[in-house]
C-alpha cells in the first residue's frame, strides 16, 4: 500500500469513527437521526450548510470548469454568494414554521402548507429524482479522488464501490450527527488544502497570479472572457437566477435548516458565509494553473485537472492529504443526500399509503432504504457520463421546479392551491425531462431570436411554464378547494 492510499483510507476510517462516536448517549429516533433533535448551534449549522458549498463538485468540478470553460466558471461563486443573501430572510421563516409544526423533511413543509399529503408525495419524489444525480456526483468525485490519488492502486469502479459501502454504513449508524462532526474536519482541511494549492501552484509555475493569467491569455485569450454565444453573459445571468431560486429547494438543505437551535443562527451564517465562499476563487486558480501545465484534457477529463497537476507537483504523502480532504468533501454532503432520500421515501411516500406505520417503523425503513439508494446511485455512476458541473446543473433544473409553490406558501394570503402547485411542478418537470432527453435548445428551436435570448438557460423555460400553469390552475380551482375544505 502506498503512502497516499494509506492516508486516504485513514481519513475514511476517522470519518466512520466520528460517525459512531457522535451518536453516543443519544436515542437515535427519527428526529435525532434526521435533524439532530433540533439542537445544533450556529457553528454546526454553518458547517452543515458549508457542506453544500465545498463538495466534490467545487473541489473537482469547479477547477474543471475553470480549466475547460474559463470565465463562465465564475457562475458558481456568484450564485452561492447571492443565495446566502436570500437566506437571511428565507431560512428563519422556514425554521420557525418547521419547529412550530414538528416537521422533519422538506416534503413535510409542503404537506403542512397546502394540507395535502399527496402533494407531499410528489415533492418527495421530485426530491429523490433531483438528489440521485447529486449523489452520483459525490460518488463519481470520490472515485476520481481515490483512484487518482492512489496512483492507480485502486481502480475508478472499485473506488466508487468502496465509497458507496462506506457512505451506507456511515449514514445508517450516525445520520445527521456524523455529518456534522465530520464537517468540522472537512472544512478545516478544505481551507488548508484549497488555500495552499490556490496560492502555491500559481506561484510555483508562473511566479504569481498576474503572470499566470497573462500566460493563459497569450495562449487562449478567449478563455478569460465570456463568449459572444453559448456560455455568454445572458447564459450567466439566467443560470445564476435559476440556481439562486433553487439553492434552498434541496431536501438536505431543509434538514440542515431544521437542526438549528434558533432563527438567529441563519442570520449569523448569512453574514459570514459569503466571505467563506470566496475560498472558491482558489479552486479556480488551480484549474487555471493547470491549463498550460496539464494540457489536452477534454470532456469528462477536465475534472481531473486539480489532481493531475497536484500529482505532477507534490510527493505522494501530500497527494494523500489532498485526496483525504477531497474524500471528506464527498462524504459529508453525500451522507446528507442519501439520508434525506431515504427519509423522504419512508416518511413522505410509504407512510402516506400506510398511515398506520409508527415512527419506529419509518425510522427502520429509512435506514433499510439507505443501501438501496446507494446501489441506485452506484448504477448511474458507473453507467453514466457527463462532467460534474453538467450533472449539478441538471439537478438544479429539477429542484427549482419546487420554488414557485414554496415561495408563494410563505405569503400571508397564498392564492396558490394544492392543485395549482402540483400542476405547476409536474409541467415544469415534464419540460425539464423533454429538454434533457431531446437536447432541445432555444437556439435550435428559434434560430431567428437574438443571441442573448438563445443563450438563456433552458431551465428558465421550465420554470416559466411551471409558474404560468400554477397560476392558471390555482385561479380555476380556488372555489373548488375552498368548498372542499368548508365541507370538511
Amino acid at each position: 500500500m502506498n503512502i497516499a492510499l494509506f492516508i486516504i483510507l485513514s481519513f475514511l476510517l476517522l470519518a466512520v469513527f466520528l460517525g459512531i462516536r457522535s451518536t453516543k448517549g443519544k436515542e437515535m429516533d427519527l428526529e435525532q437521526w434526521t435533524v439532530g433533535g433540533r439542537g445544533f448551534g450556529a457553528m454546526l449549522v454553518f458547517l452543515l450548510m458549508a457542506g453544500e458549498i465545498y463538495t466534490t463538485f467545487s473541489f473537482l468540478g469547479g477547477s474543471g470548469w475553470a480549466y475547460g470553460k474559463g470565465a463562465p466558471a465564475l457562475y458558481v461563486l456568484m450564485y452561492i454568494v447571492l443565495s446566502y443573501v436570500l437566506s437571511y430572510w428565507l431560512l428563519p421563516v422556514i425554521w420557525k414554521y418547521a419547529k412550530e409544526n414538528h416537521l422533519v423533511s422538506q416534503s413535510d413543509f409542503f404537506v403542512s402548507k397546502y394540507k395535502s399529503p399527496y402533494l407531499g408525495v410528489l415533492v418527495a419524489l421530485v426530491g429523490v429524482i433531483g438528489m440521485i444525480p447529486v449523489i452520483v456526483v459525490q460518488l463519481k468525485g470520490m472515485g476520481i479522488i481515490v483512484s487518482q490519488a492512489s496512483y492507480g492502486a485502486i481502480s475508478m469502479n472499485t473506488a466508487v464501490w468502496l465509497g458507496a459501502i462506506s457512505l451506507t454504513i456511515y449514514v445508517m449508524i450516525s445520520g445527521v450527527h456524523g455529518s456534522a462532526w465530520t464537517a468540522i474536519i472537512k472544512d478545516f482541511m478544505m481551507i488548508v488544502v484549497i488555500g495552499f494549492l490556490g496560492i502555491y501552484l500559481p506561484l510555483h509555475y508562473y511566479g504569481g497570479y498576474q503572470l499566470m493569467f497573462e500566460a493563459v491569455y497569450a495562449t487562449n485569450p478567449g478563455l478569460l472572457k465570456f463568449p459572444d454565444q453559448g456560455l455568454s453573459v445572458s447564459w450567466l445571468i439566467s443560470t445564476v437566477l435559476l440556481l439562486v431560486l433553487g439553492f434552498y429547494m434541496w431536501p438536505q438543505v431543509f434538514s440542515s435548516t431544521y437542526t438549528a437551535q434558533n432563527e438567529k443562527v441563519f442570520r449569523k451564517n448569512a453574514i459570514i458565509s459569503p466571505l467563506y465562499t470566496l475560498m472558491l476563487l482558489f479552486v479556480f486558480f488551480v484549474g487555471t494553473a493547470a491549463i498550460l501545465k496539464v494540457p489536452g484534457l477534454e470532456g469528462e477529463e477536465v475534472d481531473l485537472a486539480l489532481l493531475l497537476l497536484s500529482i505532477k507537483t507534490f510527493d505522494p504523502w501530500v497527494i494523500g492529504v489532498i485526496g483525504g480532504a477531497g474524500l471528506l468533501t464527498a462524504l459529508v454532503p453525500g451522507s446528507l443526500l442519501v439520508m434525506n432520500t431515504a427519509t423522504l421515501l419512508s416518511k413522505n411516500v410509504y407512510k402516506v399509503f400506510v398511515p398506520s406505520a409508527t415512527d419506529q417503523t419509518i425510522r427502520k425503513l429509512a435506514k433499510l432504504l439507505v443501501p438501496v439508494v446507494s446501489l441506485i446511485a452506484v448504477y448511474f455512476t458507473l453507467n453514466g457520463g457527463a462532467t460534474l458541473s453538467n450533472i449539478i446543473l441538471m439537478g438544479y433544473s429539477l429542484m427549482t421546479q419546487l420554488a414557485p409553490s414554496l415561495y408563494f406558501s410563505l405569503m400571508k394570503k397564498n392564492f396558490v392551491t394544492k392543485y395549482g402547485a402540483a400542476a405547476g411542478i409536474i409541467c415544469g418537470l415534464a419540460t425539464v425531462a423533454y429538454i434533457t432527453i431531446s437536447q432541445t435548445t432555444i437556439a435550435a428551436s428559434f434560430p431567428s431570436f437574438p443571441q442573448a435570448v438563445k443563450d438563456i438557460n433552458t431551465g428558465i423555460i421550465a420554470l416559466t411554464i411551471n409558474c404560468i400553469v400554477m397560476v392558471i390552475v390555482s385561479v380555476v380551482t380556488q372555489k373548488y378547494q375552498y368548498s372542499a375544505e368548508s365541507a370538511k
